[in-house]
């Protein structure tokens, strides 16, 4: 990778990305892009323009002037939001991802696509669920990622296009606020724990998902750009996952740390049906031997890690 072009840079992933990739491979190789302005953090360290990734034709220009040889697409609507706004999670992921695998069609650059847990269904085996699988997810955001997989292996096998990608875990982070997914509990029970020393979780207590430390999540989309493409089976979606979590026992956890901690439940039913329907453990065992992925961050270790920054 020489030069990278990021569409979403603003959200929870990208907040997170862009940096890494300025400290890897020069702060003025990564033009961040947004469908809004952003902040000075993002904007003065590094080139930044604001970018509809819907429109393909700005997106081939932008990726054109910046000489892009990489696309790390994460310009998406998440899983709660777009059961509100079913027609809008379609519009924005799909065609957002058609237009940059045209760009890279065209201008021949790698492409990095994060799929997500949501391409599971109902019918996914629950504990583990295999890398390959029938996935029949139930949701509009994964029937756009499921949708999202297999265009990337279309433009791959029929264009050469260098797709690839993980299915990311519920992720948890402090700084730039999570987007409106079913796992946003992991990332507020924290903020409230300091804040307040409560929280109300809207799944129950003992719904149990995968997830992951953001950074490891950054070490996943980096490391599998980075990977030897004569080592990948797969290619594209990888199952990554780093540890299962419930609300109760992420709870217990917090109060090593906060004895006075409490939580109480108040179920939003969309998204725990949205939960139910997920597995309960996903297996990355393709992503381990196919390049190396391996998670540093536990229960544990992400806990005392969170707390620490939060609390400042």
């Amino acid at each position: 990778m020489n030069r990278i072009l990021v569409t979403g840079a603003g959200g929870q992933i990208g907040s997170w990305l862009v940096p890494k990739l300025r400290e890897l491979y020069g702060e003025s190789a990564v033009l961040a892009t947004d469908i809004r302005s952003l902040g000075p953090q993002m904007t003065k360290a590094g080139p930044f323009q604001v970018l509809d990734a819907t429109d393909a034709r700005a997106v081939g220009q932008a990726a054109m002037r910046h000489d892009a040889d990489v696309i790390y697409h994460l310009a998406a609507i998440l899983s709660a939001v777009g059961e509100r706004d079913p027609r809008l999670a379609w519009h924005v992921n799909m065609g957002s991802l058609e237009a940059v695998l045209e760009v890279a069609r065209e201008q021949h650059c790698a492409v990095f696509t994060p799929s997500s847990i949501g391409v599971f269904g109902p019918d996914s085996p629950k504990d583990p669920a295999p890398q390959d699988t029938i996935l029949r997810p139930g949701t509009m955001y994964g029937i756009t990622k499921v949708a999202g997989e297999l265009l990337c292996d279309y433009y791959h096998r029929h264009f050469g296009v260098d797709a690839r990608g993980v299915r990311f875990p519920g992720l948890i982070s402090y700084g730039a606020p999570p987007g409106g997914g079913t796992t946003d509990w992991a990332v507020d029970i924290f903020y409230q724990a300091v804040e307040s020393g409560r929280y109300t979780c809207f799944l129950s207590g003992r719904t149990q998902l995968d997830m992951m430390y953001m950074p490891d999540a950054i070490r996943a989309a980096i490391g599998i750009m980075e990977a030897d493409p004569e080592r990948l089976v797969h290619r594209n979606a990888f199952n990554v996952t780093a540890m299962q979590l419930t609300p109760e026992g992420l709870a217990e956890e917090i109060r090593k740390h906060l004895p006075a901690f409490t939580i109480a439940y108040d179920i939003d039913p969309v998204r725990q049906d949205i939960a139910d329907s997920w597995p309960d453990r996903i297996d990355d065992t393709a992503a381990r031997d196919e390049w190396g992925w391996k998670p540093d961050f536990d229960t544990v270790a992400m806990t005392t890690d969170m707390l620490t920054h939060l609390k400042g």
